[in-house]
């Protein structure tokens, strides 16, 4: 069972580029664009996300990269 405190922050985007491989470049509200990844679940159910969808966005602890969990 997971510590609801150690739950990731998630943050809303919007998709600006896609990129190979089922990567794309997400805007986050307030900061800079960060290179996100779809979710095993998104993948699974091959929910397709297009250039400037809003999506929500889990961020790593570590920074760098981000997983969408859900297409708004």
């Amino acid at each position: 069972m997971q510590n609801p405190q150690q739950r990731p922050e998630s943050v809303l985007g919007i998709v600006t580029e896609a990129l190979p491989n089922a990567l794309f470049k997400v805007k986050i509200e307030g900061k800079d664009e960060l290179l996100t990844y779809l979710s095993g679940k998104m993948r699974l159910n091959r929910i397709r996300v297009l250039i400037g969808d809003k999506v929500e966005v889990e961020l790593e602890p570590y920074g760098g990269k981000g997983r969408i969990i859900r297409r708004l």
